[in-house]
This record gives structure tokens, sequence and C-alpha cells, in this order.
């Protein structure tokens, strides 16, 4: 029968020197692994204390990186022990609100309506100069 680690014990192998990972509730001790990971030795560290599954899932490890996985097994993780994670809820949108588009228009005529007439103003008078 495998030993059955809490993830408090798993967590405080967190080092180059004694390496341990969780990866689909199996504890494995990766120490003498980590100068052969072709990701690099911190890549391993990084992903200790943790439940490291989808961490390993997400690369796209191949059968035989699964099946040289086997040779550094030490045992199982007590699951009770992990916390649950939490599903990310973006925050709420404001709702899209019609009063402050007007208001937006509103603002944007007072400044440009100005503008115009000044633009006019200035075209008559260049217009009506320059015909005399």
């Amino acid at each position: 029968m495998a030993k059955v680690f809490t993830l408090a014990e798993v967590s405080e192998h967190n080092t180059n020197k004694d390496c341990w990972l969780v990866i689909g509730g199996k504890v494995y001790d990766v120490t003498k692994f980590l100068e052969d990971h072709p990701g690099g030795d911190e890549v391993l560290v990084s992903s200790t204390g943790k439940d490291a599954t989808d961490d390993f899932e997400d690369v796209g490890h191949s059968a035989s990186a699964k099946a040289v996985m086997e040779e550094f097994y030490i045992g199982d993780i007590n699951t009770a022990t992990i916390p649950t994670q939490t599903k990310y809820t973006p925050p709420k949108q404001p709702q899209y609100n019609q009063d402050k588009t007007s208001e937006f228009i509103v603002k944007l005529l007072q400044f440009l309506v100005p503008l115009v007439i000044l633009g006019v103003a200035v075209g008559i008078r260049f217009y009506t100069k320059s015909s005399t």
C-alpha cells in the first residue's frame, strides 16, 4: 500500500536539493530528475507546494515522459488537504446606460457648434474680403 502524504508534508520539499511534486493525486520525488528536466529545474521547483496537475497537463507531456514519472513515484496525496480551487469569475461589466451617451453627445455638441460657427464666420470674412 502506498504511503499517503498531506499537502503540508509535500510542501516542505520545495528546493532544488529536495523537490516533491503532486501530479494527478500522486506524489513524486523529482529531486534526481531536476538536472535532466528539459524545461530546467526552475519549472519543477516553482510547481512545489500545490497540485501541479494543471501545470503538467498544460505543457502536453509525451507518453514516454509520463512513463518516466513512475520511477519517481513515492506515494499518494491526501486530497482532503488540497485546497479547492476557486473558479475565476470576471467582474460584472457595467450596464450600457443610454443617459450617459446622450450626455456625451451634448458635451460634444457644446464644443463643436461654437467651432463651426467660428469657422463659418472666418470663412465668410475671408470670402468677402477677397472678392472686393
